[in-house]
């Protein structure tokens, strides 16, 4: 695997990253919910790990049970994370932490490469702060039945491709959205926060060689 792609993805974190600009593609509301935290907001962590399979970088996502009715995320596909713990000694810790719990991949096997930009999520209340962190070797998952139902593996020219990306009506808890975008990832419509989050990340890739 080529290595200088990771330093070049570690390079463009460090740089001016693209923000709420590129986040906004793929907002399926009015953006503006997604800039004003409430007061009581929690925190929440999530990653985008990266790692090599046949012979090009992948990312994993989850799909979330949809048997947790206090999960207002059930069911949707996201990247492994989850709230800010009093035993998380900075949001890195909390992010790692997280992805051990929900897919066992082990904190000291992840290089942590740098933090897209924070995005509130008003559903839920919360401020995620998403991380990019790779690992050189194939992850060795042990799934966390109870919140994860599937691992996902999508190689990261997947996101920049015109083709895998569209918009449909969704009917949410209830409520209809009208041309809600999202990613289409093998069937499965990646959307809301995690899209917007891609979507920032998309926007750095698409400044580098994915072949």
């Amino acid at each position: 695997m080529d290595i200088s792609f990771i330093h070049d993805v570690e390079n463009l974190l460090a740089g001016d990253l693209p923000g709420e600009e590129a986040q906004n593609k793929m907002s399926p509301v009015d953006s503006a919910q997604y800039r004003t935290p409430r007061d009581d907001h929690k925190t929440a962590c999530v990653m985008i790990l990266l790692f090599p399979k046949n012979k090009e970088w992948h990312l994993c996502l989850i799909e979330r049970t949809d048997s947790n009715p206090d999960d207002k995320h059930a069911g949707q596909i996201s990247f492994p994370g989850g709230q800010l713990s009093d035993i998380d000694d900075s949001l890195e810790d909390c992010a790692l932490r997280e992805t051990q719990e929900e897919i066992g991949v082990m904190p000291e096997t992840i290089g942590i490469l740098g933090g897209l930009s924070p995005i509130y999520v008003f559903v839920s209340n919360f401020v995620v702060h998403p991380f990019v962190g790779f690992t050189t070797e194939y992850p060795n998952y042990i799934k966390q039945e109870s919140e994860v139902t599937n691992i996902i593996e999508v190689p990261l020219k997947h996101f920049v491709k015109a083709k895998n990306k569209g918009s449909d009506d969704m009917n949410v808890r209830g409520i209809e959205l009208p041309k809600v975008p999202y990613y289409d990832v093998y069937g499965h419509k990646l959307w809301g926060a995690t899209a917007m989050i891609m979507s920032e990340f998309e926007h750095l890739l698409s400044e580098l060689n994915l072949g």
